[in-house]
This record gives structure tokens, C-alpha cells and sequence, in this order.
């Protein structure tokens, strides 16, 4: 991978991690579409600690509120009352959130890493993507803040999540399609999806510094790593900003169109190409 390619990517990485159009598949589908000739294994390693770019930027966009929640749950904890902050319990959801995605990231890793190295199912998983937004456009009821936020809410959310660990399927997209369906607000979904990206993208920061621990990669291969985690963070920050904003006064229906025309385009390349 050379360091254009790897600046091409942490661009994609920025910008499609937080819309809802499945960083993921983009990662596989763009050096596939290029012709672009990249070991496997370290091409996953690679889309997986590129995420640790758009970590930085969450945690950076929202470093306020979780230092607001780190105080509320230590002081819940020293007073016994875990769950009397609101802040405090907005981050014990988002652990209960986590655990879906955490169970079957154990369970699925092989799966998922297949996954990547198939741009017909990433082209098909686009399509549910493309499928979710339609459908909590459709069908949501967006009226409730998190504040209201329940247990089964926050299940429903997460399980969302958990089909994420596949590419193509988006993390932003089918959860806050989760949220909209459970009548959550559009910037709140969105907010609630932004937050409990963390723990499941420092879970995966994890796992994809084992595999890439285990291809022993000299210097040269690491640069466009490190440039594609600078580009991530930076566009990831803006985009953010930028979506929030959006979804104060639209819908969803342009990115659902986005994913089923490049789900379709890829399908249609995939049986060309044969």
C-alpha cells in the first residue's frame, strides 16, 4: 500500500464512517474498483486500526460529555446511586449497548474477516443498509430525546450494531435506523450511535493490532497506516460537525438512494468482471 493510497482511505475511513453509507465496505470496495493490489491480511488490519483515526476524532468532538460522564458514574459509584445522574446513566446504556456487538465480534470474527475479502457480499450488505434507512424513515416516529432512553431501547440499538461488525451493513446507519424506529429524535439517534461507537471501535483497535502484530511489518508498510489515521481523524472531526448539523432539518432518504445505487453498481461490476 503506498501512502496515496493509504490518504485516499483514511478520507473514505473520515467520511463514511459517520454517514451512513458503511466506512467499511467503501474500504473494500474503492482499492477493489482501482484494481488496487493489497495483501488481505494486512488490508483488514489496515480498515480496522484506520477506525482508531475517527476514534480520536469522537472522542476529541465529544470529550466534554465524556469527561462529564466519567465524573457522574465515579460519583455514582462512591455514593452507591449508580444510576441517579443522568450522565452517569446515559454511559451504563452505552455499555449495555456494547455487549451485543462484544458477543458477536467474539463469535463472528472469521465471518466478518471473509466478509472483506468479498465485494459481492459487501455490495448485498449495502443493500440492507440501503434497506434499514428507507425503512426507519418510513416507519419511525422520532419524537423522544435520549433522556427518555430504556433498557429495550438500548438493546434494540445495539443489536443493530452488532450486524454492523459486517461490511457494508453501516454502524451509523443501522443504528440510528435502530433509534428512529424506538422513536428517537434524528440528532439524538445520532448522538447516542456517535457515543457508543467508542467501546466497540477500541475493542476493534485491539483486535487489528494483533493481526497486524502478527504479519511482523517492517517500517515502510506501517507509513501509510499512520498517514491514513491522521486523514481519518481530521475529515472524521468534520464530518461529525458537519451531519449533526444536517440532520437537524433532514431525513435519511439521500444516503438510503447512496447505498443502493452502490450496492447495485457493485453487484452489476462484480458478475462484468465475472
Amino acid at each position: 500500500m503506498t501512502l496515496i493510497q493509504g490518504f485516499i482511505l483514511g478520507v473514505v475511513q473520515g467520511v463514511a464512517e459517520f454517514l451512513p453509507i458503511s466506512s467499511s465496505a467503501h474500504l473494500v470496495l474503492v482499492p477493489w474498483v482501482f484494481g488496487w493490489n493489497v495483501d488481505s491480511a494486512f488490508a483488514f488490519a489496515f480498515d480496522v486500526l484506520v477506525q482508531m483515526g475517527t476514534l480520536v476524532a469522537v472522542m476529541v468532538f465529544y470529550a466534554s460529555t465524556l469527561a462529564r460522564m466519567v465524573k457522574a458514574v465515579v460519583s455514582g459509584l462512591r455514593l452507591r446511586r449508580p444510576l441517579a445522574d443522568p450522565e452517569a446513566r446515559l454511559a451504563w446504556l452505552i455499555v449495555l449497548a456494547t455487549l451485543p456487538a462484544l458477543f458477536a465480534g467474539l463469535l463472528l470474527h472469521d465471518a466478518v474477516e471473509a466478509a472483506f475479502a468479498s465485494p459481492v457480499a459487501v455490495s448485498f450488505f449495502l443493500l440492507v443498509t440501503a434497506a434499514f434507512l428507507a425503512a426507519a424513515e418510513h416507519f419511525g416516529r422520532p419524537h423522544r430525546s435520549l433522556d427518555g432512553l430504556r433498557w429495550p431501547d438500548v438493546l434494540t440499538v445495539g443489536s443493530a450494531q452488532a450486524l454492523a461488525l459486517f461490511p457494508g451493513i453501516s454502524r451509523s446507519g443501522s443504528t440510528i435506523s435502530a433509534g428512529l424506529f424506538r422513536g428517537l429524535l434524528r440528532q439524538e439517534s445520532a448522538r447516542f450511535s456517535f457515543l457508543m461507537s467508542i467501546p466497540v471501535m477500541l475493542g476493534a483497535a485491539v483486535i487489528g493490532l494483533r493481526d497486524l502484530a502478527a504479519l511482523s511489518p517492517d517500517l515502510s508498510s506501517l507509513a501509510p497506516l499512520v498517514v491514513g489515521f491522521v486523514t481519518s481523524a481530521i475529515v472524521g472531526y468534520l464530518v461529525i460537525r458537519w451531519f449533526l448539523s444536517y440532520l437537524a432539518s433532514h431525513r435519511l432518504t439521500v444516503f438510503a438512494v447512496y447505498c443502493f445505487v452502490v450496492g447495485v453498481a457493485g453487484l452489476a461490476l462484480s458478475w462484468w468482471r465475472g
